[in-house]
């Protein structure tokens, strides 16, 4: 759909209603299923396989369709009507499943896909195939290729409570341990945003009207981010800030600490060299690391700017964010 509100046929409504979710009960899933219906302006369905044992947010229309198989005429069915269809799920699920889910969409004629992008600047397809997310550039334009939806990427870095809770893998800390390895100096500064602001700015994006109501409407709509990428950001950090604020929130100080310090670029050589072993272990420091190279690519506030401001984003609390990693990184949470 193109042009402005004024051209459509009648009884066009010019906002999104109806939105699907795959994985609505994992991490990032849930947060955006919630965040989606606390909106009230949205029929949010969770498309889930039969066998599933996840618990879903309340308010979801539940679909149970097994959608890993060839036979995609329950998924089709499942997906007509839906004018946005979000998919969420682990990092390195099958690429083909994300294929058949594209496909799906096209074929019930779904408007909109968010095709699993929730990371790194997609405009940067270096920094993309260094970090083996190919598959996702794949599926951009798949979704492009097919001509019927088109593809909305959310440019959110990494998860901040997820990564700085995850082990000495992901922001470098260690919280059982106490201990915290510095990549280089620490000074490389990279966007990270927390799992709620990520889902407000998706809740807030498919709460814009779809179409400029004429030529001289300049204020945001949704076809505007048609095809191209939406930049949010809770933080901007090194690991030095990320340091200060663990801290202030642990009541700690350097001697409590153990440090040790690593070049991040061979870091990400060995995480290479480990995949290549078949230890998946190498991914998280692999993908972590080349984000923390000193060329800016975690940084892409500073290139390409945010959408904070147009989504109505909050500024939020550093230390209330890392308080709940903390946490998470003591239980070993979110290990995995």
């Amino acid at each position: 759909m193109s042009g402005y509100a004024k051209d459509q046929p009648e009884g066009f409504s010019n906002r999104i209603e109806k939105v699907a979710i795959v994985g609505a009960g994992g991490r990032m899933g849930r947060h955006l299923a919630e965040h989606l219906i606390k909106t009230g302006k949205h029929i949010v369905t969770a498309i889930t396989r039969p066998d599933s044992t996840n618990e879903l947010p309340e308010g979801l229309q539940v679909v149970r369709v097994d959608y890993s198989g060839d036979d995609d005429a329950a998924l089709v069915e499942a997906l007509r009507g839906q004018q946005v269809l979000i998919i969420t799920m682990a990092v390195m699920a099958p690429g083909d499943t994300i294929s058949k889910l594209v496909r799906a969409a096209a074929k019930a004629g779904v408007a909109y896909v968010l095709p699993n992008w929730f990371g790194g600047d997609p405009e940067n397809d270096k920094l993309q195939t260094d970090t083996l997310m190919g598959h996702l550039i794949s599926a951009r334009k798949e979704v492009k290729d097919l001509g019927v939806s088109s593809y909305l990427l959310l440019a959110c870095s990494f998860w901040y409570e997820f990564s700085l809770g995850g082990g000495p893998n992901r922001y470098g800390f260690d919280f059982k341990n106490r201990s915290l390895v510095w990549f280089d100096g620490g000074d490389v500064a990279i966007n990270t945003s927390t799992w709620p602001q990520c889902a407000r700015a998706v809740a807030s994006l498919l709460s814009l009207k779809e179409l400029p109501e004429d030529e001289n409407d300049r204020s945001p709509s949704l076809s505007q981010f048609r095809n191209s990428p939406v930049y949010i950001s809770s933080f901007l950090l090194n690991q030095r800030a990320m340091f200060e604020s663990v801290k202030r929130v642990t009541g700690t100080t350097d001697a409590d600490w153990t440090m040790t310090h690593e070049s991040a670029e061979q870091r990400f050589k060995d995480g290479q060299a480990a995949m290549q072993k078949g230890d998946m272990q190498g991914f998280p420091k692999l993908l972590y690391s080349r984000m923390f190279f000193p060329n800016g690519d975690g940084d892409y506030q500073s290139k390409r700017g945010l959408h904070n401001d147009l989504l109505g984003l909050p500024q939020e609390d550093l230390d209330e964010y890392t308080a709940i990693a903390v946490r998470m990184g003591e239980t070993e949470e979110v290990l995995h």
